[in-house]
This record gives structure tokens, C-alpha cells and sequence, in this order.
């Protein structure tokens, strides 16, 4: 290459560094913005299943004032979930993934999936912190049970239980939940239709990623890149996002610059965190 051609490329080189930089910077910034506006979705959202879940289980005490046992008609269970479900409006636009029957031992006689795989589970062994609703009261916890997985490998849920009484007893759990991958997915859906609705005509969409952290893992939507969510870990983000502080940083993953953006998510529970990736294209 000439001399005349090498400082030709090093004053294009120069003239782009202002630009890259402005770029990281824009990222950044948004993904701050994103997440805590994200953070505030998952408030909602949890909120729907701790209004709904317990007067759906006011429907669900139908299953118990005749003389069949539940566990021997479980085609009335399934169409009572669905019932229950239709019939109280917090819980049709809840983001759940699954709403299931529990018996007092813990045992998951059907859930609302054409395919149940969590019939005959044990709930409590998979989410302890739902054997408390049987003293009456609603409960929140989250665990690890594969059936509810959504992605195969590593993937957890968040979940809710609420009690069936009938006769002054507790005689069953109205549980629900939703797996952590699927619910990366629905808040990166919301994000992204959101920042598209805003674009002007000559604005190109930013790629953009949403994970949940929960303690030392990441989950991301089903498709996303395993190396966004060792980036995301690898900044300590529960460590840095204390309180109802945003933590934000422009980061490079595999060449790539991006901002990272996270805030904890009390309303999921302890070290719960809401993590964005964004990225000018």
C-alpha cells in the first residue's frame, strides 16, 4: 500500500472513531432506559397473578362439592383450569406458562397444556415454597422442574400457588408459573415491538436481548446466544445492580459492541434481576 493510501485509511479510520463512540454510548444509555422500563412490566405482570390467582381458585372449589374425587375425572379437571382461568381477567392476560391442580401432597394432577408433562409430578419437591399455601394462604417461589422447562438444558420457573378450600378446608393448590426462558422471550417481544413503534422512517432497529438473572444464571429467550448471557454473568450483575439502581456498561461480545443494561426485579424475588443487551445496527 502507498504512503499516500495508508494515510488516506488511517483519516477514515479517525473520522469513524468519533461515531463508534457516540454509538457505545447511545446503547448504553438505552439499555439503561430499557431495562428499568422492563423492571416495571415484571411488576405488572406478577401483580395480575396475585389478584387473579386466588379468585380463580374460588372457581376450582367446584371440583370438590360432588362425590367424584378430583384424581378420578381428571378431563373435569382440565376443563375446570380452563374455566377458571376464562373466567377471571387478571389470569386470561396473565403471562403464565402453565396453571395446574395440586393435591395436598404436593402431587400435580393436571395442568391446562394440550401435552402435560407435569401431570403425576411432585410440586413440592420441585417448589417447596408452595407446600406453605396449604396453611391457606397464597405463595410465591421459584425452583426447577424439567416439564415446565422451555428450553432443554438448564431452565427454571417462577411460581404461585393460591389454596382450593371447600368445607372450610383446604383441600388442593391452584398453582401457576412460568418458565424463565419463556418469560426472557416475552419481555424481549415487548421490548423490541416497542422500540420499533418508535423508530422514524430513516431509523434502523437496534438488536436487542433480554435475559433474567437469577443468582449465578442468565436465562435468555429459546434462541439466544449462550455467549450474551457469560457476558452478561461475567459483570457480576447482581452484584452491581443494588437497591433500585440501574447498572450500565458498553461492553464487546464476539466483536460486537453493545450496552448492557441491568436493575434488579424485587417483584420476581431475591437476586432476580432484568438484564438488555442493545446494539446500533
Amino acid at each position: 500500500m502507498s504512503p499516500l493510501r495508508r494515510v488516506a485509511l488511517f483519516g477514515l479510520l479517525v473520522a469513524a472513531l468519533p461515531g463508534c463512540e457516540s454509538s457505545k454510548k447511545l446503547s448504553q444509555a438505552k439499555a439503561a432506559e430499557h431495562v428499568a422500563s422492563l423492571v416495571e412490566t415484571t411488576a405488572t405482570d406478577v401483580q395480575e397473578i396475585r389478584a387473579g390467582l386466588p379468585e380463580g381458585a374460588k372457581h376450582l372449589s367446584k371440583l370438590f362439592e360432588g362425590t367424584t374425587a378430583p384424581k378420578d375425572d381428571l378431563p373435569a379437571v382440565r376443563e375446570a383450569l380452563d374455566k377458571a382461568r376464562n373466567k377471571v381477567q387478571d389470569l386470561r392476560v396473565a403471562k403464565s406458562t402453565f396453571f395446574a391442580l395440586v393435591d395436598e401432597q404436593g402431587l400435580i394432577l393436571r395442568n391446562d397444556q394440550d401435552q402435560d408433562l407435569m401431570a403425576g409430578k411432585n410440586a413440592f419437591a420441585s417448589f417447596p415454597a408452595l407446600k406453605a399455601a396449604l396453611e391457606g394462604k397464597y405463595v410465591e417461589g421459584r425452583g426447577a422442574m424439567e416439564e415446565a422447562a422451555r428450553v432443554k438444558g438448564g431452565d427454571g420457573q417462577w411460581v404461585a400457588a393460591a389454596p382450593i378450600s371447600a368445607g372450610g378446608k383446604v383441600k388442593a393448590l391452584y398453582a401457576t408459573g412460568f418458565a424463565w426462558s419463556a418469560y426472557a422471550y416475552r419481555l424481549e417481544n415487548a421490548l423490541r415491538g416497542s422500540v420499533k413503534s418508535g423508530l422514524g422512517s430513516n431509523q434502523k432497529e437496534p438488536l436487542l436481548y433480554v435475559y433474567v438473572v437469577v443468582e449465578k444464571q442468565a436465562f435468555g429467550a429459546p434462541v439466544s446466544p449462550e455467549v450474551n448471557a457469560q457476558a452478561i454473568l461475567s459483570h457480576d450483575p447482581l452484584g452491581k445492580a443494588q437497591g433500585d439502581a440501574v447498572y450500565s456498561a458498553a461492553i464487546e461480545i464476539t466483536g460486537r459492541d453493545f450496552g448492557l443494561g441491568v436493575k434488579r426485579a424485587p417483584a420476581l424475588g431475591a437476586d432476580v434481576a432484568v438484564a438488555v443487551l442493545r446494539s446500533e445496527t
